[in-house]
């Protein structure tokens, strides 16, 4: 309990300090554009109702979920192979170097020309960008997996897939995990831009549409939605890697204890 207070503090003290900074800044405000904090909070529980909820903000997370659970499995998996074999990280680097490059957003028109402008554009827009974050970082997890641990799996026999999954895969885990960190919070983004595109709901479209009408304080509670989605899924991926990482960040706490 001793340990957790303060942790509670400090994880609440800058955000609190935020809201009253821009209380303070925004109150008395006239501009159209910048309405005070307390007009924006007055407003929120009327825009956001439980339908507002279930049909913007529940299609717009299933389509961050589909697309990011897709960049993971790819970008793993295909950071796994180039990582593991020399000659295939040599022939496909350039061809990732370029496609990386380019920013996916630039993308959408593309990819609604053989999507459409339905979910599967979304889902693959998100897809396209979060994969790179995960396939460079599994590529470099697998490249510094320690080759004495290697070449001890192999003299106890320990090939194939046992060697994949609790050697490899388990020594990658950490780097992995940051590539999923990065790339949560490029979903977000890639999120709402595809929604402006061609869509009839969502996070995204209906903040466009609240500023099309010129409804500002409402364009605003979107904004706030945004920021408490990203910060929820933020909560939920931390108790996730600290669940399958818990052998590492123990070894972590242990090395800092040792003189």
């Amino acid at each position: 309990m001793r340990r957790l207070l303060p942790r509670v503090f400090f994880a609440l003290a800058l955000p609190l300090v935020l809201v009253a900074v821009w209380w303070a800044a925004s109150d008395g405000s006239t501009n159209p554009f910048w309405p005070p904090l307390r007009t924006i909070l007055k407003t929120f529980p009327d825009v956001w109702t439980g339908d507002r909820l279930r049909t913007d903000v529940l299609p717009s997370v299933w389509r961050l979920a589909a697309g990011y659970a897709l960049a993971a499995v790819a970008g793993i998996a295909l950071g796994t192979v180039i990582g593991s074999y020399r000659r295939v990280r040599a022939v496909c680097e350039p061809v990732l170097e370029f496609l990386r490059a380019i920013p996916p957003p630039v993308l959408v028109p593309v990819i609604m020309l053989f999507a459409g402008i339905g979910d599967t554009m979304k889902i693959v827009v998100i897809a396209s960008g979060c994969v790179w974050p995960v396939l460079l970082n599994t590529v470099e997890g697998v490249r510094a997996v320690d080759p004495v641990m290697l070449e001890t799996a192999r003299s106890y026999g320990i090939t194939g897939v046992a060697r994949l999954r609790k050697l490899v895969l388990r020594s990658a885990s950490p780097q992995i995990f940051a590539g999923l960190r990065q790339a949560l919070s490029i979903g977000i983004i890639l999120m709402v831009i595809s929604e402006m595109f061609a869509a009839s709901g969502g996070i995204g479209f209906t903040i466009v549409q609240f500023q099309r009408s010129f409804a500002i304080p409402d364009m605003w509670t979107g904004i706030l939605v945004l920021g408490l989605l990203g910060f929820l899924l933020s909560v939920v991926f931390q108790l996730v890697e600290r669940r399958v990482l818990a052998w590492y960040h123990g070894l972590r706490a242990s090395t800092r204890r040792s003189p």
